[in-house]
Formats: structure tokens, C-alpha cells, sequence
């Protein structure tokens, strides 16, 4: 773990919780509005929290050159994270609800 300081953990490991608080926020919204669609958004925050913690895991691990396929699988579920967050907010914005407010 010496690879980062001590103060880049803090802001990696906040940054982890505060998605995991936001995909949260984003259920309890849907439910409280009782708009079901909302738990599609916190379905797509997924691969982006896994993303997260790929990085945090090889970072963990001093950046082993034997893990470097998870710098592989992070970029790729970034990939599939924002795409799926764009077709997440799509289908919110197109939702029957959308058009009512």
C-alpha cells in the first residue's frame, strides 16, 4: 500500500462510499416518488462502483504488474458504466412519468 499516500486513499476509498451513498439516494428517491423507473439509473451506477474498485484493488495490491488485467477490466467497465448511465437517463427522460412533470 505504499504506492499511494495516505491522503489518496482517503479520497479513493471516499469516493467508493460516496457512490455506493448515491446509488443509494437514487432507490430511495425512485421509491419515495413511487417512480420505479429511478432503479434502472441505480442498476447502470453499477459497472462505474466495480470500476472503482478494480482500481482500488490493484492499487492495493502496489500496482502488481500480475494484475495489471484489472486496469483492463476497469477501463472496459467504465466504458460499459457511461454507456449504460446514458441509456439509463434516456430511458428516464423518455419515461411516461417524464413527460407528466
Amino acid at each position: 500500500m505504499h504506492i499511494l499516500s495516505f491522503h489518496t486513499w482517503v479520497i479513493h476509498l471516499s469516493s467508493v462510499l460516496e457512490w455506493l451513498l448515491a446509488i443509494a439516494a437514487v432507490v430511495v428517491w425512485g421509491e419515495q416518488r413511487q417512480e420505479p423507473e429511478w432503479r434502472w439509473l441505480a442498476l447502470a451506477m453499477l459497472p462505474a462502483l466495480v470500476s472503482a474498485l478494480c482500481a482500488c484493488t490493484w492499487h492495493l495490491f502496489d500496482n502488481s504488474s500480475e494484475l495489471h488485467w484489472l486496469v483492463t477490466l476497469q477501463a472496459g467497465l467504465t466504458l460499459l458504466g457511461n454507456c449504460c448511465l446514458a441509456a439509463a437517463a434516456w430511458w428516464l427522460a423518455r419515461s411516461p412519468l417524464a413527460r407528466l412533470r
